[in-house]
């Protein structure tokens, strides 16, 4: 199934973005975005020109690097058992590794590299002033990820996403969040680079284990990118991201487009130690509750009196915020 597209004139500044893209919360792919960077024009020329472009900038930051051997194919993963990873971590400079990947890009039998989520404030600062991107805020800081051909399994973030290709070509495979139960997720403690991911996306397509996942398999989402485009992903969209050319280069964004101080996954943390273990009944209870104060499926749930006795449920900014804040905190305190 195909995705939605964006030309990039049709989005010129980030209130343009915020309300035709991420207010839908669905993904959407901008075709030649970040055509005009120079980092997209060196790339274009070779990986070299791609190392010298960005040497200018290296702060010379150690950075961890992923490797592994010829047989995982790129494909970063557990072990069998789930105990253990199939590739190394190394740390060595900047420099180092981009010249380690650049040098072996395209080579039979080597080792696949994999350099990832490294702010550019921090390893090439000055970076983002030459390649900036004028559809979001210019406070929202670019991370760069290089590497040879690599299959990165499907995962979700807590914060929306825009990932713009530089080098290479990127596909993109993507479930959306309803589809969670049906995707048999990994250790949510014990993960490659961060986030948990789907076990069941990951395995051969007649893997008997995930019978649920057949459900699913058929409603993902394809976005095929080359060099020069850009995919916004919501936040919870599960996405698995294959690099399938010999060097890629990636540059993303990570943001909350509708931000207060307090993540969205502090309250579902919070909420899974409160009421997971409780018992069915008053789980569906708790679950009702939730639909009518917070998920508001039917309207505002003091619709049927004035505005002005909506009291804590009225309008979070600028004061019931801070208000109900502070009685969380009190609550947590015992107090």
């Amino acid at each position: 199934m195909a995705l939605r597209e964006f030309a990039a004139h049709d989005l010129r500044d980030p209130q343009t973005f915020v309300r035709e893209v991420a207010e839908p919360c669905h993904p959407v792919l901008i075709r030649g975005l970040v055509s005009s960077w120079p980092a997209v024009k060196a790339a274009q020329h070779s990986p070299l020109s791609f190392r010298d472009y960005v040497s200018q900038f290296d702060a010379g930051v150690q950075a961890e690097m992923f490797i592994g051997q010829p047989q995982i194919a790129g494909k970063y993963y557990y072990s069998d058992d789930l105990k253990g990873f199939n590739f190394l971590r190394s740390r060595m400079s900047f420099a180092d590794a981009l010249e380690s990947i650049v040098s072996t890009a395209g080579c039979a039998g080597q080792r696949s590299m994999y350099l990832g989520s490294l702010p550019t404030s921090d390893y090439l600062p000055g970076f983002s002033s030459q390649n900036a991107l004028s559809i979001l805020n210019q406070d929202v800081g670019p991370r760069i990820w290089l590497g040879h051909a690599s299959n990165v399994s499907a995962h979700y973030d807590t914060l929306d996403n825009v990932a713009c290709v530089v080098a290479g070509r990127r596909r993109f495979t993507l479930f959306a969040p309803e589809t969670i139960d049906r995707l048999y997720v990994g250790p949510l403690d014990y993960t490659m680079a961060g986030q948990p991911v789907s076990l069941a996306a990951s395995a051969p397509r007649d893997d008997d284990r995930f019978p649920r996942f057949r459900e699913v398999r058929d409603q993902a989402l394809i976005a095929e990118l080359e060099a020069g485009d850009a995919i916004y992903v919501p936040k919870l969209w599960w996405h698995q991201v294959e690099a399938t050319s010999s060097f890629n280069v990636l540059v993303n964004y990570w943001w909350d487009a509708f931000t207060t101080r307090d993540a969205p996954s502090t309250g579902l943390l919070l909420s899974m130690i409160a009421i997971a273990e409780r018992p069915p009944a008053e789980r569906r209870a708790w679950k009702a509750f939730f639909d009518h104060y917070v998920f508001r499926s039917n309207g505002h749930p003091l619709a049927h009196l004035p505005e002005s006795q909506h009291g804590m449920l009225g309008a979070l900014k600028p004061e019931n915020y801070e208000k109900i804040r502070a009685r969380i905190l009190q609550m947590l305190r015992g107090c």
